[in-house]
């Protein structure tokens, strides 16, 4: 089986989260969309959970790219939690308890962590965010963003006197976080 092969079914994969949650998506589904064999997906991946994980480890690859994107934090973060609000069922997968041991799921959370410290190292740097320790920071930032993003999901910023948004509530955190 070929690398395309792989990535038709983790495509597959992706397009079944998308639409219905880990739930929704099945080995003999994955194999029927992508094109192949229902016995196919058993040649790249062991079972349903090692499939997801190489989902999730992709999707960690797509965040990392995005945080690598040079400009503002607050901007960065507000990508962020918008593709996580596009993509709820994804986000979901990747910040949940991982099920299997995967070194490419580890290695793209590694990448994806690296990735952050970069973007706040560098808003560091410009004075975005205050001096300090990096990984505390990024840690405190990654909180607040995922805090918000399942408040958002849960539909509970948008009740009350005065809704918000997940990227206002980032944006007013990163504004205070730079007026010390």
């Amino acid at each position: 089986m070929s690398s395309t092969t792989r990535e038709s079914l983790l495509a597959a994969a992706t397009a079944l989260l998308d639409a219905g949650g880990p739930e929704g998506v099945t080995l003999r589904e994955v194999g029927r969309r992508a094109g192949v064999s229902h016995n196919a997906p058993y040649k790249h991946f062991a079972d349903k959970q090692a499939l997801l994980a190489a989902v999730a480890a992709r999707e960690l690859a797509d965040y990392a790219a995005l945080l690598a994107v040079e400009g503002d934090l607050a901007a960065t973060m507000r990508a962020y939690i918008g593709r996580a609000l596009r993509h709820p069922d994804r986000f979901r997968l990747v910040y949940g308890p991982w099920t299997v041991d995967s070194i490419e799921l580890a290695r793209s959370a590694e990448e994806a962590w690296a990735a952050l410290l970069v973007a706040v190292g560098a808003a560091q740097e410009s004075g975005e965010l205050p001096a300090g320790s990096p990984h505390r920071l990024a840690n405190l930032i990654r909180s607040v963003a995922h805090g918000a993003i399942d408040l958002a999901l849960a539909g509970h910023l948008a009740k009350g006197d005065e809704p918000t948004t997940p990227e206002q509530v980032v944006d007013d955190f990163v504004a205070l976080l730079h007026a010390g």
